[in-house]
Parts: C-alpha cells; sequence; structure tokens
C-alpha cells in the first residue's frame, strides 16, 4: 500500500522556521518525484516544491529563497526546511508521490497532509 506520511506542522510566529518531514513507504521511492504542495482556506492548492527522481528541486515563486527541499533515500524521507515563515504561508501542507519527469510534479498520490500556522 503506498503510503505518505507528514509530519512537522505546528504553530510559529512570523519569521520563524518549520521542518516538515514526508515519509513514503509501498513504493520503489527512488522511481518517483515527490513534491510538496499546500492549500490555504479559501484558495487553490499549490505547488511548493518538486524533487525529481534525478535530484533537481524545483520551488513555487512564493517560497523561492526561504524554502529548501532536500532528500534521504536511505530513509524514505523527503523534507522541506521552511525558514522566514509568513502569515500567507498558513495552509495545509501535503506532499505527493508523482510519476512525472521534470518539474511538473504532477501527483498521482497525497499524504493527508500537516498543518502550518504562522502568526503575526
Amino acid at each position: 500500500e503506498v503510503q505518505l506520511v507528514e509530519s512537522g506542522g505546528g504553530l510559529v510566529q512570523a519569521g520563524g522556521s518549520l521542518r516538515l518531514s514526508c515519509v513514503a513507504s509501498g513504493f520503489t521511492f527512488d522511481d518517483y518525484a515527490i513534491g510538496w504542495f499546500r492549500q490555504a482556506p479559501g484558495k487553490e492548492r499549490e505547488g511548493v516544491s518538486c524533487i525529481t527522481r534525478d535530484s533537481r528541486i524545483y520551488y513555487g515563486d512564493s517560497v523561492k529563497g526561504r524554502f529548501t527541499t532536500s532528500s534521504d533515500n536511505s530513509k524514505n524521507t523527503v523534507y522541506l526546511q521552511m525558514n522566514s515563515l509568513e502569515p500567507e504561508d498558513t495552509a495545509v501542507y501535503y506532499c505527493a508521490r508523482s510519476p512525472s519527469h521534470g518539474s511538473s510534479c504532477l501527483p498521482d498520490y497525497w499524504g493527508q497532509g500537516t498543518q502550518v500556522t504562522v502568526s503575526s
């Protein structure tokens, strides 16, 4: 069974940092890209980052320079380090598996999400 489990969300003040983790299981981790997405109340889901199967990394414009994605293939885990957080970053953050090539990171399986709340 394919599973993606996010953790690390929480409440943080503006300017603070959080690190999210996404642990994958049930599939060959190296064969897929992993994307981070977020959805704020009343807004469409937004792509945050994507790490491809050959370790290229792409970021959404709103998080470039503040967020960093990395992968530990030995642990089947992808991380999202979020620095200089802003209230506008408040959202549910999801990781997702993607069979796509390149930066599109179109997902076929989603995690359950983890809430990130940034207070002003």
